[in-house]
Order: C-alpha cells, then sequence, then structure tokens
C-alpha cells in the first residue's frame, strides 16, 4: 500500500495564522524548505497569500512578487524539490507551474478565478479542490449550520469535480480536500464528523488531501492557541489517515510524518 504524501506549508506571506512572516526572506524561505525535506516533505507547498479570517486580498502582481523569487532560489538549490503552489489566481498557478511546480491547490475549487481551469487543462499537474463554506478565499469567522455536513461537502466537490472535467482537467490529476476548520464552520462539531467519516469521501473516486495543521477546531476546551495545537494537530491528522486520506498538509512535518507512520503501520497490520 502506497506511504501517505506529507505536504509541507512554506507561507511567504506576513499575516498567516500560524508562522505569517517568518519566511518571506528568500534565505529564510531556502532554509525553512531544506528543513522540511530533511524532516520528510515529499511536497513543499508555498503560499503567498493567507486565506484565513481576517486576511487581505492580495493582487496577481503581489502574489507574484511574493512566490516567484521563492520558487525559482529553491529550484535552483535543491533540483529535487517537489514543489506545490497554494493559490486560487490562476496567473499565479500558470507562472509558478513554467519555473518548475508541479501541483496547484486551489482553496476555492475554480470559483474564485474562471480562468483556474481552463489555464490548467494543458499543465500536466495535480489539482487540489477544497470545500469552503465562503466563495471567495477570504474565509470568515461564523458558525454555519448543516443539516448534512457530509451531503453538503460531497455534493459540492462532486460538482467542483466535474466542473474541472468538463474544463479539460483529467479526472485522474484530481485530488479533493473537504475542508477543515473555519472553511467549514466555527463550530468544531463539523470538522470532527469530517475526519471519522472521511472514508466516505472516497466513494467520490479521488485522492484525500487533508489539513488539519494547527487549525482552530483544535483549540478545545481550554481554547489552546495555534502554538499549542501540535498534538492536537498529530493525532487528527494521523486519524485522517487511517480513514482514507493520501496526502496530509502541516506547518510541523517532522512530528506529523512521524504520528502518520504509526496510523499507516495500524492500516497495515
Amino acid at each position: 500500500m502506497p506511504s501517505v504524501t506529507i505536504v509541507g506549508v512554506l507561507n511567504i506571506t506576513p499575516d498567516s495564522y500560524y508562522d505569517g512572516g517568518k519566511f518571506v526572506a528568500r534565505d529564510a524561505a531556502l532554509r525553512q524548505t531544506e528543513r522540511l525535506m530533511a524532516e520528510g516533505a515529499d511536497i513543499i507547498e508555498i503560499g503567498g497569500q493567507s486565506t484565513g479570517p481576517g486576511s487581505m486580498d492580495v493582487s496577481v502582481e503581489e502574489e507574484l512578487k511574493r512566490v516567484m523569487p521563492v520558487i525559482e532560489r529553491i529550484a535552483r538549490s535543491l533540483p529535487s524539490a517537489r514543489l506545490s503552489i497554494d493559490t486560487w489566481q490562476a496567473d499565479v498557478a500558470l507562472r509558478a507551474i513554467e519555473a518548475g511546480v508541479t501541483m496547484v491547490n486551489d482553496v476555492t475549487a475554480g470559483r474564485g478565478d474562471v480562468t483556474m481551469f481552463p489555464t490548467l487543462k494543458n499543465h500536466d499537474v495535480p489539482v487540489v479542490l477544497m470545500y469552503a463554506k465562503d466563495a471567495t478565499a477570504r474565509t470568515v469567522v461564523h458558525d454555519e449550520r448543516y443539516a448534512s455536513v457530509i451531503e453538503t461537502i460531497m455534493q459540492f466537490l462532486r460538482e467542483r469535480s466535474q466542473a474541472a472535467v468538463a474544463a479539460g482537467i483529467a479526472s485522474e490529476r484530481l485530488i479533493l480536500d473537504p475542508g477543515l476548520g473555519h472553511f467549514v464552520s466555527s463550530d468544531p462539531k463539523y470538522s470532527f464528523e469530517i475526519l471519522a467519516r472521511l472514508k466516505e469521501f472516497l466513494d467520490l473516486g479521488h485522492p484525500l488531501l487533508v489539513s488539519p495543521s494547527r487549525k482552530s477546531f483544535l483549540a478545545g476546551r481550554e481554547k489552546l492557541s495555534t502554538a499549542e495545537r501540535l498534538p492536537g494537530t498529530i493525532a487528527a491528522s494521523a486519524i485522517a489517515v487511517l480513514n482514507g486520506a493520501s496526502y496530509i498538509r502541516t506547518h510541523d512535518v517532522g512530528e506529523v510524518r512521524r504520528g502518520c507512520e504509526i496510523a499507516e503501520a495500524m492500516k497495515n497490520a
């Protein structure tokens, strides 16, 4: 059975909810990439704009100014690195692919920029489509209520997958992310239900990517800060692997990879 793919997060942003501002400089970004790869990251995902609550819109020009020097530097210095771009803007995705990026993660699932799917159809890279309650990349704090959170997300991912295929993206290139935390609801119960019932999303016929990393639903009754959510991140990531996730996206590669390896050993026992 193939092992889970660990996607290490590299935010080139001043305002990301956990590590904003730490890796904006090219040297710092390169050192962090080296560290994430040494800890076992299979893919490094570069993001040039935050999508969390309170985040600000970023123009294509500004996003390119943030991510392209880093992508180019990593491609030169670490040619074995597999890179992903976390963007909903088609022009950014295209420039990144031309510079060597081999995966695109769109948190709007093609809704934020209607040219994303047509842009990607002729580029043979995996495309991650994520569920979000908000139509734009700017997610908000809101206790969204669902009659059936699983059916709502299933229907959304089914429709967005069909839209991607209709635009010319091969079905086998699609990876689905059911979303967690504020992307789904500020009420944590829905995130826990998604993790508990994750196997149901496999019925959609695509690999699953899950990103519980330091998210709000892990704060618990103690209202833990992002800095205190590593144990919850490891637990949620391992549960996701047990329940069918093929990709785990995380800030904490070493610790989460070890947790996922235990989960994989249990699956294969």
